[in-house]
């Protein structure tokens, strides 16, 4: 429960299941018990009130209370607030670039700007939403919220995704991921130039100690992540084409590593410079990063699959904008 959403009327105690809130009525107070704690809890409709005492999640003194009891002075109650549950994902008709299908597992190529899974801010139209759609008895592989997800792509980031879709893919998966049984690479375009034509980046990557929605490379209190990077060619505007392996798949490793070389992603609203991008002849329009190559022994049968798919129109004319 977001503490905004109160006044400063009463006591708020966090729990695992949401929080409970403290009231205690004061010398003068006359009115029905619904009407007054709604006047007390500004987060609370009337309606709502009535609601959590039909539950019993209404006390005084610990026993069950009555909507239309008048309330008296010294009288503690209790509102039992549970936590709001995220809503299931429901199946919606977005179009998806499916490269490989059967029965246990797909691979696609998302577009930039598609959110992987309901989140706040994206209650649907996401890629979720689509599988949904498109595997109809995708239901609950991996948990209801996010079916099917074994890794996941920033929303502006474009390229191959690997989805399962039924339970024995999704742990075969899992286990291939967290053993580096999987190979991903990445197209990229940075601003200046990597120290060496090749090189690995290394350490911990974690949140920002200050700026929180943000991940940085940091000493304590983060991941491994590992990151193998090539020079595929150098542009002009001081832009690189770079190409990214990497090893383990952190939030922002990609554009939290090239930024600790100092050489941030084009276009990174985050991580980047956004007055240089919009000095270059073709100003991009996100971040120019795409997952272009994915590699792995097929978590059932065991077959070799690999997947190429080459960066989108989007990625292409601003390097050539850049001489390319």
């Amino acid at each position: 429960m977001q503490e905004d959403l109160w006044d400063n009327a009463g006591d708020e105690a966090e729990t695992d299941n949401g929080s409970v809130w403290s009231f205690t009525v004061p010398e003068g107070a006359t009115g029905r018990l619904d009407a007054w704690l709604a006047a007390q809890a500004a987060g609370l409709s009337r309606a709502r009130i009535q609601a959590l005492i039909k539950e019993g999640r209404v006390t005084c003194a610990g026993g069950p209370v009555k909507a239309n009891a008048p309330v008296k002075a010294g009288q503690a109650f209790a509102i039992d607030v549970p936590a709001p549950q995220p809503a299931v994902p429901q199946p919606q008709a977005i179009p998806l670039d499916i490269l490989y299908e059967d029965r246990d597992l797909l691979v696609l190529n998302k577009p930039a700007g598609l959110v992987v899974h309901p989140a706040p801010g994206h209650a649907d139209g996401t890629l979720v939403n689509a599988l949904l759609h498109h595997c109809r008895d995708l239901g609950g592989v991996g948990g209801v919220e996010r079916p099917g997800i074994v890794h996941r792509l920033d929303k502006e980031t474009s390229g191959l995704l690997v989805v399962a879709k039924n339970d024995a893919a999704m742990a075969g998966l899992v286990r291939l991921f967290q053993t580096g049984g999987i190979t991903k690479e990445y197209e990229a375009l940075v601003h200046g130039a990597p120290p060496r034509e090749t090189g690995t980046v290394s350490g911990l990557i974690g949140r920002h100690p200050v700026e929180r929605k943000r991940m940085a490379v940091v000493r304590a209190n983060g991941r491994q992540a590992v990151t193998h990077y090539t020079v595929v060619r150098r542009l002009g505007e001081g832009v690189t084409w770079v190409r990214c392996r990497i090893e383990t798949g952190r939030t922002h490793q990609i554009r939290v590593h090239m930024q600790a070389l100092g050489c941030p992603l084009v276009g990174d609203a985050l991580y980047g410079r956004p007055a240089a991008d919009r000095r270059l002849p073709q100003p991009p329009r996100r971040q120019m990063l795409h997952a272009a190559h994915l590699a792995f022994a097929h978590p059932v049968s065991g077959v070799a699959l690999d997947f190429r798919a080459p960066p989108p129109a989007d990625f292409t004319r601003v390097a050539e904008s850049l001489g390319l």
